[in-house]
This record gives structure tokens, C-alpha cells and sequence, in this order.
């Protein structure tokens, strides 16, 4: 026998035709039949019991007294719901709050008839607390298929108050009902089916099963055997195979046979229409308008219940509960959203004018608001968890733990999920004989199962396969404990121990996004702490380990807010950004030159080339732009940071200048993982220093704060400038055979090579606060190796002008062997004779490190920082013009050749 609710029209036509089909099994409606299958033991509570289906206590009474009798011996506290066994239209079903509410229920039900027939029969049965879900299983007499659980809402108002009725709205899928208890609550719709087959009453039709997820488990409070409504309106919407064709192998036992699908990424939302009054005395025979235009909206849909025809074709109430409007969508936000614009183009208007409509404005409010299901992966102790657990305990974060999963059987973070109760998964999941990735597919089958939303690494000691990552990207993260990306890769102990060898002052832990970049994912924040002089990495992380759980709980608070966390939560300042500014303006004025105005704030910077003196029509310009390299890690190092933007600045502008070029304006770009004001100030200082020398204008730059990219002390320089040449001056241009190369001095290493420089102090044993072995001048090695780069831009400028210089190389990366070719024509080559000894800092570094020559030439700049190619005519004059510049000593290097290769003369020379 098939059963299909009173209220169903969803199936309306099915019922002859199918009947036609298949005589001797199948009973649609509203039947008797279908009342007495109801009311039968077949579905009673002593069958569940039978079956071994967790429910409510009960008790069955068909005399009054006995039943006021039983109700007067519970406790006061011990709270009952009592119901009219038979069908009572939705509504017999009663939820009194004390025991003298519960002796009147009985009275109205029994005595009373309030219900008729239905309360003859009277079932008083335990309150139990939790979510309710409406559950719909397709049945075959074998076996059963769950639908997705619905929830709906008996009470007439908002909030859940007034009276019961049957039924003010409904929404599927039900938020509440997991994976996991969805394959539960089947489980048990199956056992009822089996158990009726092995009794020889085989069950084919519609089980509905009335079901409250309590701490404890499922339990279900009743079996029908009907559709239910209204939550029918909301389930049928999301079925994917045709229903004419599960109803039919439901009929001939074949249910196993079909491919019984739902849609995904679908919801539906219905709220239903009541006159004003239901579900006591209201009115009937309103004008019902606007279906016109609900009809025509997309993803609604309305269900007609208690609505007529008049004699003039118009549409009236006739009932209590008059339309049901469903809403479907993507979500059920998108759902609910379209349901409710759907009943508001909708009205009842009596014959004075009057709205007689009444409809509940929240449904699945609750379930928006649902709380955040957190699942953690742990496989210690799992310390850090407390704080998120109490949190959740306390409602200071809406959000509650579901799922404890471990690798290691002992952790004691297991018994921490054990103690959240029955509901939570705490689970142990072997990885013997698993690999990576079926090890994580295990968990998060676990997790899935659970409904976990959010999953937090606890002290989880595996790394995560990218398909893990890649399923929870956005919504899993770690605490590392350290302030990554510093000490990236390790765990625990180790990880502190890393910190006092590096001898930081300062160390924290990390909340950071998992991503299959081993602690390398984006950083949500950081918790600092100081490191002592006697911390031993025990100590330190007895310091670190405090902050963990209420960083989880920052972090999760930011995620349930719609966004990682605010920019100064992430360790961004915007109000530092705006101070730097305001600070580095009197600086870059004072680099104002003419055809610039060094104001900043604005989103770009303007350079007038008329009012510098070049037409424009004849005018190239040149951009050049390069950074500091690893120099920054001696600034950062020794905490001096005023010259760094010198050497920016010097990186750039001697490149134009090789073109041909004159500086006109420059630009910088400052990033750091955390904006010290004063630092920052101190860089654009430097570079405001180095745009001074170089007779160019600060006209603006950016400044990055990015936690996720740089640790606490870190920041990285670029520079960009923007020179001008004649058209007819851009070099290199007619060198040849026989033109002389003068050479420039270095002011020192400038800024290339120090990789290896640093190389070499560390295998020496010495430190930048160590004396300096190479200059006794100097107060450190880090003093002397912090001398800023050289800007050659106003010594050879004169020369550009006059336009005697043939072509210029700056000396870089790669040294003199490798940057005067780039300054060459095709074919032609230079030799060096006169290369002058290698300064001392040069001759310390050769002699540390073991380089020849070669070697030394193709990483150093060795003495020489700028290389000037002039006819042999002119190199007199070009001399003296540079010595009155400012140039000290101007080197005769050599010659132009005419064979493609560089010639070394004679041997380098130490000082």
C-alpha cells in the first residue's frame, strides 16, 4: 500500500492511473485506510521498542482517569508531550509546560474531543530536547530510501509561540541533520521495513518519520504514512529522478534497482498563507490577489490548500491555511528570499478592504543563525583546544565542536571530544597501510560526516595531501608556534629551539589558512611574546602555548564574521600607513626639482618635461628599476636602515644614466610584515638622500603591509626611476677601436654579492656587531659593509651633456666581466691593464673565500663601480671634468679592442 498525505497535491493525477497499475497494492489519500494503518501497531511504540529504534518513553491510554493518574505521579520537572493517536489534521499534538498543563491537555484530548475519534486513543510521552526533522523514506517492502530531512514550523507566530498548527513553513535540506545522521535516521527507516517484512506485513509506500536529534542521538517520535505538509512543498522540489518512476518500483519491489537522486546545491523554502485567526476561528471567502504575479517569479511556486473558485472565476479562500508559496534556490538564503517575495505580492481583502492574510516572517531564521561546526584534527593533548571549547560552552562564539579526529589511538585530545558528549565524533582513524592521500580522505569523510564546516589543526602531526587542502581550502587552519614565516616546516620543541639559536628578541605562534605549502598558507594573525636571555625551549613554549586556544578563537570569531579578520586583527595598520606619510613628506619635498612637485598622498605622480628644458618631440625616456637585494638583511640585522634607500636609489639611477640619461623623478615601493613607523621613516630618508645625490624627485611610492609575506622585522626595497635623453644623445654610440675605458671607484661592495658576503662572515665566525677585520675606520664589519652605493649621476652628468662620453657600464651584479660587454657593440671587446688593487675590503673577501680572479670579477665590483667609454681625444678632458665633479681618482682601465672578449692583463692585486 502506497499512502500519500491529505494535503498533497504535488501527486494529484498519479493516484487512478496508478491505482489502474497496480490494484492490489496501492491506496493514495486520505483514507480510512490509511487512519487505521496509522493508529495500528504497526508504527506503535511498542514496534519501535520491537525493532530496537530509540524513542521517547511512553505511555498508551484509552481511559482519562488513567491517564490524569499516571500524568499526577511524574515528577514536576518531568515535563510530557501528549497526542491524539488518530489523525487530527496536523494539529493533535500538544506541548504543555507544567504538570497541571499536561492534566488539561490530557482532558481536552480525551474528554474534551477536541480532535473527535483521533483522541480516543492518547499517547503521553517524554519531552525530548533538541532539533526536530521531518524525515520521508520511499519504501518497497524491502528496503527504504531517505529523502533529504526537512524541518518545519507547528507554532502560529513568530519566535515559535502561539498556538500549534499544522504547519506555518518549512525548509529542506534541514541544516541539523549531518551526513552521518542522515545514513543514522535511513538506517532505522530500513529496520522498520525489514522487520515489517519478516512479520509477514510487508511496508510499500511513504514512511514518514517525525525524528528529534537529542544530545543522545536520533529518536523518532513518530512513523506516518503519508506525505507530510508543508514540508512535502520543500522536499519534492529537490528531487532529481522523476517521481512517477520511484513510485512505480516502489510497487513492484524494485526500489534498489532505481537511481534515486537529489539535486545538489539546491534548496527550498515554503512559507504558508493562513487567514488571520488560524488556527482558531477565522474567516473565509476573501479575494485572494497578486498570484498573477507570484506566478510569474522565477524559482516560486504556489501550492494551493484552502482557495475556490467563484462563480466569476475569482479566487477565494476557503480554509484556514490557504497557500503555500515555495521559494527555490541556490542556498537557503536565496530560497527564502524568493519564497517571501513570492507572499508578499500576495493579499486577502474581505469585502470592507480589510487584509485578512497572516504568515510567519522567520522561517528558518534559526537556521541561518545556525552555529559553526568546527572539526579538529589533533595528535597531543590538544591544549590549545580548551579555550575553544569553553568559548563555544559559553556562547561567546556561536559555534560548537562536532568532530575530534586523531591519528595516534593515545592522544589525550580524544578524550577532550569525549567530553563534549555523545554527539560529538571522537574518533581515532588508523593510517596503517593508507597513503597520504587515503589517510586524509578517511578524515574528511569523518569530518563531512560529522557536518563539520571548519576544522582546526590542534598539534596534528602529519602534513596534509593537496587534495585535503584543496576539499577545505578556506576552511582549515593551523597554529604554528613561531611567527612564520620564520621557522617554517617545523614542530614543537624544535621549533623554539630554532628561535634561541637565531637569538630573537621576540617570538609568538601563528594562526595561518592550511594550504599544501607546508606553513606557507596565508597568515590570519599572530600572537607575540619576548624572548628572555635564559629561555630554554621548554620555557619558551610554556611563554607561546597561553596564547594558541584564544588565537583559534580570534580566528574563528573573524571567520564567522564573513572575512579572514580585519586588516589590523592581520597585523595591518592603516592608520601607521597614513602616520609614514605625513612623516616622509619634508623629505621627499626636499628632493623637489624643477618639472616636479614632490607632494604625496594622491595616486600618481606628474613630471612636466617642458618645464625641465626638454622638447618634447625629441625626448626619450628611459625607466630603470631594480631593489637592494640580501644588503637588507645587514640593515635589518644591525637595526640601521639609513642607507638602504641610498643604495635604492643608486641602483636605479646609475642605470639611466649608462643610457644617457638624467634622472628626472623616482618612485619606491616599501614592503613589510609589520609597519614600524619609525624604521619606514628612517629607509625614505635614504632614499630621499639617494634622489638628493641623484638630482631627481621623490614624486611618490607604496607601502605594502603584508603579514602573510614578510616576518616581524622584514622588508624589501624596489626602486623605479624615470630619466630623460635627447634623441640624438642615447648611448651606447660609436664606439670603436682604439677608445679608452676610465673607471670610476666603488664606494665599496655597494649592493651586489652579499649572499656571498654573508656567507663568508658566517663561516668566519663573526657577526656584524663583530670589529671590522678590513677597515680599522669602521666601528663594525656591519657598519662598514651598510656603506651606500655610490651615485655616479652628477660627476658624469657634465659629461652627457657635452656629449663626450661614448658609452658608460655600470658595474652590478656579474662584475666588470660581465657588465662592460653589455655596453659594447657586436664584435668588439676591451683589454684591462690597469685594473688599480683591490680595495681591502676586496682583498679580505678573496682571501676568505678562495676566489680567482675570474671569480672575484664576476662577483664583485672590485674597485670599480662605473665605467666611462670616451674617444682617446677626449679622455684628458673627460678626467679632468670628472676630478672637478668630485670624482677623487679617475683609473685609466684600458681600451677598446677590436676581438669579443675581455682581457685581463695582468693579475688582480690585493691592497
Amino acid at each position: 500500500m502506497v499512502v500519500v498525505g491529505p494535503e498533497a497535491p504535488l501527486v494529484d493525477g498519479l493516484v487512478d492511473q496508478l491505482t489502474v497499475e497496480c490494484p492490489d497494492v496501492l491506496c493514495f489519500g486520505p483514507t480510512k485506510a490509511a487512519a487505521e494503518l496509522e493508529a495500528s501497531k504497526a508504527f506503535s511504540k511498542d514496534f519501535l521498542k520491537e525493532c530496537d529504534i530509540p524513542t521517547a518513553k511512553y505511555r498508551t491510554f484509552t481511559d482519562p482517569a488513567e491517564a490524569i493518574q499516571y500524568v499526577e505521579s511524574l515528577d514536576d520537572d518531568d515535563r510530557q508531550v501528549v497526542k491524539a493517536s488518530g489523525l487530527a489534521a496536523g494539529k493533535g499534538v500538544l506541548l504543555p509546560t507544567t504538570k497541571q498543563e499536561t492534566v488539561e491537555a490530557v482532558k481536552e484530548i480525551m474528554s474534551d474531543k477536541s480532535f473527535g475519534s483521533a483522541g480516543d486513543v492518547c499517547v503521553i510521552e517524554s519531552f525530548l530536547i533538541g532539533p526536530e526533522a521531518s524525515c520521508f523514506a520511499l519504501c518497497d517492502g524491502k528496503t527504504a530510501v531517505l529523502m533529504p530531512a526537512a524541518q518545519d514550523h507547528k507554532r502560529a507566530l513568530d519566535n515559535d509561540e502561539g498556538l500549534n498548527t499544522g504547519g506555518m513553513g518549512a525548509y529542506a535540506p534541514a541544516p541539523c541533520v549531518t551526513p552521518d545522521l542522515q545514513k543514522e535516521i535511513e538506517a532505522m527507516c530500513i529496520k522498520t521495513v525489514e522487520k515489517m517484512a519478516e512479520r509477514g506485513t510487508p511496508y510499500v509506500g511513504l514512511l514518514y518519520a517525525g525524528m528529534m536529534l537529542t544530545p543522545d542521538g536520533p529518536h523518532v517520535l513518530e512513523f506516518n504514512c503519508r506525505f507530510g505538509d508543508p514540508e512535502t512543498q520543500v522536499v519534492l522540489p529537490l528531487l532529481e529522478t522523476d517521481l512517477y518512476e520511484i513510485m512505480t518500483a516502489c510497487c513492484t519491489g524494485t526500489l534498489d534497482s532505481i537511481d534515486v537522486r537529489f539535486k545538489e546545491n539546491v534548496s527550498a523554502a515554503t512559507v504558508v498563507c493562513a487567514a488571520q485567526g488560524y488556527p482558531l476561528k477565522y474567516p473565509k471567502g476573501m479575494e485572494i490577489n497578486g498570484l498573477d504575479v507570484t506566478n510569474k517569479l522565477d524559482g516560486v511556486k504556489v501550492y494551493h490548500a484552502g482557495t475556490k473558485l467563484d462563480e466569476n472565476s475569482v479566487t477565494r479562500c476557503s480554509g484556514g491555511r490557504v497557500l503555500a508559496v515555495t521559494g527555490i534556490g541556490s542556498d537557503l538564503k536565496s530560497s527564502l528570499r524568493a519564497a517571501y517575495k513570492g507572499v508578499n505580492a500576495i493579499s486577502f481583502i474581505d469585502t470592507d478592504g480589510a487584509p485578512q492574510m497572516h504568515y510567519r516572517t522567520d522561517i528558518a531564521k534559526k537556521a541561518l543563525q545556525k552555529k559553526l561546526r568546527i572539526g579538529v584534527l589533533g595528535s597531543t593533548r590538544g591544549t590549545a583546544l580548551i579555550p575553544v571549547m569553553e568559548a563555544c560552552a559559553s556562547g561567546a562564539l556561536n559555534a560548537e565542536i562536532v568532530a575530534v579526529i586523531s591519528n595516534s589511538s593515545s592522544a589525550q585530545i580524544l578524550e577532550k571530544g569525549k567530553s563534549l558528549g555523545a554527539t560529538v565524533v571522537s574518533k581515532f582513524v588508523s593510517a596503517k597501510g593508507l597513503s597520504r592521500a587515503q589517510y586524509d580522505a578517511e578524515c574528511t569523510a569523518a569530518l563531512v560526516g560529522a557536518g563539520v564546516d571548519y576544522v582546526l589543526l590542534v598539534g596534528y602531526m602529519r602534513i596534509l595531501s593537496p587534495s585535503f587542502c584543496k576539499f577545505w581550502a578556506g576552511r582549515c587552519i593551523n597554529v604554528h608556534p613561531s611567527l612564520l614565516p620564520k621557522h617554517a616546516g617545523g614542530m614543537d620543541l624544535h621549533v623554539h629551539q630554532a628561535v634561541i639559536d637565531a637569538g630573537e628578541e621576540e617570538t609568538g605562534c601563528t594562526i595561518h589558512e592550511v594550504t599544501d605549502d607546508v606553513d606557507g598558507g596565508p597568515i590570519i594573525l599572530q600572537k607575540k611574546v619576548l624572548v628572555g636571555k635564559d629561555d630554554t625551549a621548554e620555557s619558551l613554549k610554556a611563554k607561546v602555548q597561553p596564547f594558541e586556544g584564544p588565537a583559534f578563537v580570534e580566528a574563528i570569531e573573524g571567520f564567522m564574521k564573513g572575512k579572514v579578520i580585519s586588516y589590523a586583527d592581520a597585523g595591518v595598520s592603516i592608520d601607521a600607513g597614513n602616520n609614514l606619510v605625513e612623516m616622509i613628506k619634508p623629505f621627499c619635498k626636499a628632493t623637489r626639482r624643477v618639472g616636479c612637485d614632490a607632494d604625496l598622498g594622491g595616486f600618481g605622480g606628474l613630471f612636466d618635461l617642458a618645464a625641465a628644458g626638454y622638447d618634447a618631440k625629441e625626448t626619450v625616456l628611459i625607466g630603470a628599476t631594480d631593489g637592494v637585494g640580501t644588503k637588507l638583511r645587514v640593515a635589518q640585522s644591525t637595526k640601521k636602515h639609513s642607507t638602504v634607500g641610498i643604495d635604492l636609489v643608486a641602483m636605479c639611477v646609475n642605470d639611466l644614466i649608462v643610457a644617457g640619461g638624467e634622472p628626472l623623478f623616482f618612485l619606491d615601493y616599501f614592503a613589510t610584515g609589520h609597519l614600524e613607523i619609525t624604521e619606514a621613516a628612517e629607509v625614505v630618508k635614504g632614499i630621499a638622500e639617494g634622489c638628493r645625490q641623484a638630482g631627481c624627485g621623490l614624486i611618490g611610492g607604496e607601502t605594502a603591509e603584508m603579514p602573510s609575506m614578510y616576518a616581524p622585522g622584514d622588508y624589501d626595497l624596489a626602486g623605479f626611476s624615470v630619466g630623460a635623453v635627447a634623441r640624438d644623445r642615447i648611448l651606447p654610440q660609436g664606439i670603436g677601436p682604439g677608445d679608452v675605458l676610465l673607471g670610476l671607484a666603488s664606494s665599496g661592495i655597494h649592493s651586489n654579492g652579499f649572499s656571498l658576503v654573508r656567507k663568508l662572515i658566517e663561516k668566519e665566525g663573526l657577526s656584524y656587531e663583530s670589529p671590522c677585520p678590513w677597515d680599522p675606520n669602521a666601528k663594525t664589519i656591519g657598519d662598514s659593509l651598510l656603506t651606500p652605493t655610490k651615485i655616479y649621476v652628477k660627476s658624469c652628468l657634465p659629461l652627457l651633456k657635452e656629449g663626450i662620453v661614448k658609452g658608460m657600464s655600470h658595474i652590478t651584479g656579474g662584475g666588470l666581466l660581465e657588465n662592460l660587454p653589455r655596453s659594447l657593440p657586436k664584435g668588439i671587446g676591451a683589454e684591462i691593464t690597469n685594473h688599480p688593487s683591490l680595495p681591502s675590503v676586496f682583498s679580505w673577501m678573496k682571501n676568505v673565500s678562495g676566489l680567482d680572479d675570474a671569480g672575484m670579477l664576476t662577483t664583485f665590483n672590485c674597485g670599480i663601480g662605473m665605467v666611462l667609454i670616451v674617444d682617446k681625444s677626449c679622455a684628458s678632458q673627460a678626467k679632468t671634468m670628472l676630478l672637478e665633479a668630485g670624482e677623487d681618482t679617475v683609473f685609466d682601465l684600458g681600451t677598446v679592442v677590436d676581438y669579443p672578449e675581455i682581457k685581463m692583463m695582468s693579475p688582480l692585486t690585493c691592497s
